[in-house]
């Protein structure tokens, strides 16, 4: 046990380079991260949702999935820009906002749910041993145990190897799902009514299980993680850039997850539902296939994927726990050691179910290891909703409105849905035959994850919004967290009818060209009766005017906008008066140095100007 960093996944924090000229290099060095997330919208619990789901009611469904997709990736986005924009990942910010009581509590449920995800990973990877090996499901757990080890040994090449290797995973099984699609030839016409919402009578409770089992809790903390392992200037703009990169990562990333989603159930469609049969066991749809489409291809390619899944997220849950460890708890194992632990737990229920009720068991234990993952989200959805919607935490990322009501929507939503899950569960559980003591403890246990979802929910309403307490720094990092590089829409450019105005335009155009910015240039008529009557009609101010369109018709033929503008009376007055209304971006004037007494005159409108003006002037010598 070790220290632990203050920076997220401290030993590949920041380890990948962003710093590209090309926007499409630029947008390379961010992908990554959100496919190690979308690993965890196509593991087992979903194969089951969306077989059942394609097996009962053919294609109808397919209009959840979508609606589930676009609540992911809105959810995803959030944990996105939070590690962005604080520098935290979910979990630090919730030790940061939150009592110790209520950390260690969040803690507490948050492992035991990437127990559960873990559980879930562990029988995926076992049952596509089975499928394709024909390995029975008892020596399959211990070749799960093993395989902790191999990916460690990943772990250890960097985080963009374990990109990588995810991706090839993913690949796998996009791929795998491709060519039973071509194997299976669903017809696209009814394809396409699956995007229209309708709901068959009974399947309500299949839709629930859909959406219900979409956004995984760990993926939340584990996203806002992996975002910091890019390397981002502190400053505005460098951010706003890293959360344009990672929305378009996660949208490809998340819609690639939704299309293994569809192929699954339009397997199950075309196969299983246009020959009557209900699927309810991954076993089973596999042993169907073979004999419904008549290719030994076909179950191979299904076991194949399902392996893929069951590897891509156990490297994914090995990162979620290091994640919530040290995020909560400031508890910091080493990365095989905290693996071996969270594998250790998941293995002993499924040997134990597996020796005790067979190829059967599996199914309920992953539909257990679903409704506890069920249980825990709503306690990793609403603190990112409210951590994200408070200005005095994300500054300028903060949500817009219309994100807040989309994000309260898509919250309450799942979380309704989840309930509605696990309130079936427990009340099947109970008609079973349940006994009283087990069932007591249960309802007590559910009763106080109401009670402290309800602080996490409510009690932010009722409290002063305060920021976190900030890391020690030193006065560089203060002013590199507030560094912004400002647009130029209009430049001022103040002169006087001397030789020094043509250095003065020069570094007026110069910038307006860099900045394609209009250029406003401006002469103050300061003659005793100027400065007495204000706008002076003579012959000097009308000298004045020639000369500033003289110089005006030159600016235009380089292609660059120009205004001009005479005014009268104390330059220092007249030049800050018409500078504040005019709203220019930068102020350009020339100086001669001090000489005698003209300069000095010179020199105070300089300092007069700058003192009383908030924008940039530059002093041209």
């Amino acid at each position: 046990m070790s220290a632990p960093s203050s920076k997220s996944l401290s030993e590949v924090n920041a380890s990948v380079s962003t710093d590209r000229k090309r926007t499409f290099h630029r947008l390379f060095a961010f992908f990554g991260p959100a496919y190690l997330v979308s690993v965890g919208y196509m593991d087992p619990g979903n194969w089951a949702t969306d077989l059942e789901g394609g097996s009962r009611f053919g294609f109808a469904l397919i209009w959840v999935l979508l609606l589930s997709n676009l609540m992911a990736v809105l959810l995803q986005t959030l944990a996105a820009r939070l590690g962005i924009a604080t520098g935290k990942d979910l979990a630090q910010a919730c030790r940061s906002e939150y009592p110790k009581p209520i950390a260690i509590f969040l803690w507490i449920i948050c492992e035991i749910a990437i127990i559960a995800c873990d559980l879930a990973e562990v029988l995926g990877t076992v049952l596509g041993l089975n499928l394709l090996f024909g390995l029975p499901l008892l020596w399959g757990c211990l070749v799960t145990l093993f395989d902790t080890f191999l990916l460690f040994a990943i772990q250890r090449l960097g985080i963009r190897k374990i990109e990588g290797f995810i991706l090839l995973m993913v690949s796998t099984i996009g791929i795998s799902f491709l060519i039973q699609l071509f194997l299976i030839k669903p017809p696209l016409p009814e394809i396409a009514t699956g995007f229209l919402p309708t709901l068959p009578t009974g399947a309500l409770f299949i839709a629930l299980g859909m959406i219900g089992a979409t956004v995984m809790p760990h993926n939340l903390y584990l996203h806002s993680a992996l975002v910091q392992t890019r390397k981002i200037s502190h400053y505005v703009e460098s951010k706003a850039d890293a959360c344009k990169y990672n929305l378009i990562d996660t949208t490809i990333a998340l819609n690639a997850a939704f299309f293994v989603n569809v192929a699954i159930l339009i397997v199950a469609a075309t196969v299983f539902y246009k020959n009557g049969v209900v699927v309810t066991e991954i076993q089973q749809a596999n042993k169907l296939l073979e004999s419904l489409i008549g290719s030994q291809l076909a179950p191979k390619l299904f076991g194949l994927a399902l392996l893929a899944a069951g590897q891509s997220s156990t490297l994914t849950g090995t990162l979620a726990g290091q994640i919530v460890m040290e995020g909560f708890v400031e508890v910091r194992l080493r990365p095989w050691l905290r693996r071996l632990i969270t594998r250790s737990l998941a293995i002993v229920p499924a040997v134990a179910v597996i020796a005790l009720m067979g190829n059967s068991g599996t199914y309920k234990l992953m539909l257990l290891s679903q409704v506890v993952l069920s249980l825990q989200l709503p306690f990793a959805i609403f603190p990112l909703i409210h951590f994200t919607s408070n200005r005095v935490k994300m500054g300028t990322f903060v949500n817009a409105q219309w994100v807040k009501v989309a994000a309260w929507i898509s919250g309450l939503l799942i979380t309704a849905l989840n309930g509605k899950l696990v309130y079936d569960s427990i009340a099947g559980w109970i008609s079973d035959g349940l006994s009283l003591p087990l069932s007591l403890g249960l309802l007590i246990f559910v009763a106080l994850l109401f009670g402290g979802l309800g602080y996490i929910v409510l009690v932010p309403f009722f409290r002063k919004h305060h920021g976190w307490k900030a890391q020690p720094e030193t006065r560089a990092t203060h002013v590199i967290a507030n560094i912004q590089s400002y647009r130029m829409n209009n430049i001022a450019v103040a002169l006087d009818r001397s030789h020094a105005d043509a250095k003065v335009i020069s570094y007026a155009v110069r910038m307006a060209k860099a900045e394609e910015a209009t250029v406003t240039l401006i002469h103050v008529v300061d003659t005793a009766s100027a400065q007495v009557y204000g706008d002076a009609d003579d012959e000097h101010a009308r000298g004045d005017m020639v000369y500033l369109e003289e110089i005006a018709e030159e600016i235009r033929a380089m292609e660059i906008p120009v205004e001009i503008q005479l005014l009268h009376g104390e330059p220092s007055v007249a030049l800050v008066r018409f500078v504040l209304k005019n709203g220019n971006d930068l102020l350009v004037m020339g100086a001669h140095g001090h000489r005698l007494f003209g300069d000095l005159f010179r020199g105070e409108t300089i300092d007069t100007v700058r003192h009383q003006l908030q924008i940039p002037v530059l002093v041209v010598r």
